[in-house]
Protein backbone atom coordinates (compact mmCIF):
# COMPACT_ATOMS: atom_id res chain seq x y z
CA UNK A 1 0.00 0.00 0.00
CA UNK A 2 1.33 3.47 -0.78
CA UNK A 3 1.07 6.43 1.58
CA UNK A 4 -1.94 7.83 -0.31
CA UNK A 5 -4.16 4.78 0.13
CA UNK A 6 -2.96 3.65 3.54
CA UNK A 7 -5.41 4.16 6.38
CA UNK A 8 -4.38 6.87 8.83
CA UNK A 9 -2.39 5.62 11.81
CA UNK A 10 -4.37 5.49 15.02
CA UNK A 11 -7.58 6.32 13.17
CA UNK A 12 -6.75 10.05 13.12
CA UNK A 13 -6.41 11.74 9.78
CA UNK A 14 -3.84 14.53 9.42
CA UNK A 15 -5.05 18.11 9.43
CA UNK A 16 -5.24 20.03 6.14
CA UNK A 17 -2.41 22.24 7.42
CA UNK A 18 -0.18 19.22 8.10
CA UNK A 19 -0.94 17.81 4.67
CA UNK A 20 -0.14 21.17 3.05
CA UNK A 21 3.19 21.32 4.89
CA UNK A 22 4.03 17.81 3.70
CA UNK A 23 3.23 18.77 0.10
CA UNK A 24 5.34 21.94 0.40
CA UNK A 25 8.25 19.92 1.76
CA UNK A 26 7.99 17.40 -1.06
CA UNK A 27 7.81 20.16 -3.69
CA UNK A 28 10.84 21.92 -2.20
CA UNK A 29 12.80 18.67 -2.24
CA UNK A 30 11.80 17.97 -5.85
CA UNK A 31 12.78 21.51 -6.86
CA UNK A 32 16.18 21.21 -5.15
CA UNK A 33 16.87 17.87 -6.84
CA UNK A 34 15.91 19.28 -10.26
CA UNK A 35 18.01 22.40 -9.65
CA UNK A 36 21.10 20.33 -8.79
CA UNK A 37 20.57 18.00 -11.75
CA UNK A 38 20.22 20.98 -14.12
CA UNK A 39 23.38 22.55 -12.71
CA UNK A 40 25.25 19.30 -13.02
CA UNK A 41 24.21 18.80 -16.63
CA UNK A 42 24.69 22.36 -17.87
CA UNK A 43 27.95 23.06 -16.11
CA UNK A 44 29.42 19.66 -16.95
CA UNK A 45 28.54 20.11 -20.61
CA UNK A 46 30.02 23.61 -20.68
CA UNK A 47 33.15 23.07 -18.59
CA UNK A 48 34.35 19.49 -18.73
CA UNK A 49 36.14 18.85 -22.01
CA UNK A 50 37.96 15.64 -21.10
CA UNK A 51 36.24 13.69 -18.30
CA UNK A 52 38.69 12.01 -15.95
CA UNK A 53 39.17 11.14 -12.33
CA UNK A 54 39.72 14.76 -11.28
CA UNK A 55 39.11 18.31 -12.49
CA UNK A 56 41.86 20.44 -13.97
CA UNK A 57 42.34 23.99 -12.70
CA UNK A 58 40.52 25.61 -15.61
CA UNK A 59 37.68 23.07 -15.40
CA UNK A 60 37.30 23.68 -11.68
CA UNK A 61 37.21 27.46 -12.18
CA UNK A 62 34.71 27.09 -15.01
CA UNK A 63 32.40 24.89 -12.93
CA UNK A 64 32.59 27.33 -10.02
CA UNK A 65 31.74 30.32 -12.23
CA UNK A 66 28.97 28.36 -13.98
CA UNK A 67 27.33 27.41 -10.66
CA UNK A 68 27.64 30.98 -9.34
CA UNK A 69 26.06 32.44 -12.48
CA UNK A 70 23.26 29.88 -12.54
CA UNK A 71 22.41 30.52 -8.90
CA UNK A 72 22.52 34.28 -9.44
CA UNK A 73 20.31 34.06 -12.55
CA UNK A 74 17.82 31.82 -10.76
CA UNK A 75 17.63 34.33 -7.89
CA UNK A 76 17.03 37.24 -10.27
CA UNK A 77 14.29 35.33 -12.08
CA UNK A 78 12.65 34.24 -8.83
CA UNK A 79 12.63 37.76 -7.38
CA UNK A 80 11.20 39.11 -10.62
CA UNK A 81 8.43 36.51 -10.72
CA UNK A 82 7.47 36.93 -7.07
CA UNK A 83 7.54 40.73 -7.17
CA UNK A 84 5.10 40.73 -10.12
CA UNK A 85 2.63 38.51 -8.25
CA UNK A 86 1.94 41.19 -5.62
Amino acid sequence: MDSYSAPPMGGVSPSPEAMMEQVKTQLAQAYAEEFIETLRGKCFEKCITKPGSSLGGSESSCVSRCVDRYIEATGIISRSLFSKQH
